[in-house]
């Protein structure tokens, strides 16, 4: 069955309208703004430590000042590099939408969003080759085969969302932490900017997705939409626990250190932390159940 045309009700084209002028009162040039440094200091925190994937754990009990120190950068690296891969996805799936008569209502925006998008993952990537002299490799898994049929775009915008609201969880929290170096503030606190636009424009396109597929699904289809949504936040959670960055900040068993962290008592606080908002609004929106809730954070996805 060919997608039928996004019909926007009245209110996502107010949306539309607004998010729009946003971004054109708001643009700036990341080219020029941005002021870095040679170097950033290795004995500051360069993630505020409640975010680091150690925190409250037993491994961090284990580890000295200086070794958490280093982890924080190197997380720091990681977080990061994750954008650089994730910006990386969107920009294809948005490209391959924008103008095509399925999305002919939001492809306005698309181009606000594609623009500030390519540069959001320039200022990640260059925050990764000045201070880490790497960008982490993409991890595996995250994006399989879409199981219900029409229902290819409804997941890749929900995907795109659960990203970006993992992220902006960071984002926010960093950009406040004066704790951290200006740079690793700026780029947080420029990223959230951009990305509240983003994720208020996400929800009504999935709102609206969703709504033209769950007219017409059957109950087994629904099920499995539930089912891809709640793994793909597992992968995106468990992203950020990347083994080769406890073995680059001198961790011994980067794998075991892994594991226990994510086994550990503090990983499902940690991820209810994290996708508190995108819960509520799956849940809200009938994306996911009220059971769903409960069981997001108590399967692993497989290493």
């Amino acid at each position: 069955m060919k997608p039928a045309m996004i019909e926007p009700d009245e209110r996502f084209r107010e949306i539309l309208d607004r998010l729009s002028s946003m971004s054109i009162e708001d643009y700036y040039n990341p080219y020029r703004m941005f002021e870095w440094p040679d170097e950033l200091p290795e004995d500051m925190w360069w993630m505020s430590p409640t975010l680091t994937t150690t925190y409250g754990t037993d491994v961090a009990e284990e580890l000295t000042q200086e070794q958490l120190r280093a982890l924080s950068r190197y997380e720091s690296i990681n977080f990061y590099s994750l954008n650089v891969h994730g910006i990386r996805e969107l920009l294809i799936e948005v490209t391959k939408r924008i103008h095509t008569a399925e999305f002919t209502a939001p492809s306005q925006f698309f181009h606000h969003f594609i623009g500030e998008e390519n540069e959001h993952m320039w200022f990640f990537a260059e925050f990764c080759l000045r201070y880490g002299s790497k960008i982490y490799k993409q991890p595996r898994g995250g994006a399989e085969t879409i199981p219900p049929h029409n229902a290819e775009s409804l997941l890749v915008f929900a995907r795109i969302l659960i990203f970006e609201e993992l992220v902006d969880h960071f984002n926010s929290k960093m950009a406040l932490d004066k704790s951290l170096h200006d740079t690793i503030r700026q780029i947080n606190r420029i990223h959230h900017q951009d990305e509240s636009r983003h994720i208020a424009f996400g929800r009504e396109l999935v709102r609206t997705l969703f709504e033209n597929f769950r007219a017409q699904a059957t109950s087994e289809e629904l099920a499995q939409i539930r089912d891809y949504l709640k793994r793909y936040m597992r992968f995106s959670f468990e992203s950020l626990f990347n083994p080769q960055v406890y073995q680059d900040a001198g961790v011994d068993k980067p794998l075991e250190v892994r594991r226990r962290l994510l086994e550990g008592s503090r990983r499902p606080e940690f991820e209810q932390q994290v996708f508190r908002k995108t819960l509520s609004f799956l849940t809200k929106n009938g994306l996911l159940d009220d059971k769903d809730l409960a069981t997001v954070t108590t399967k692993r996805v497989a290493s």
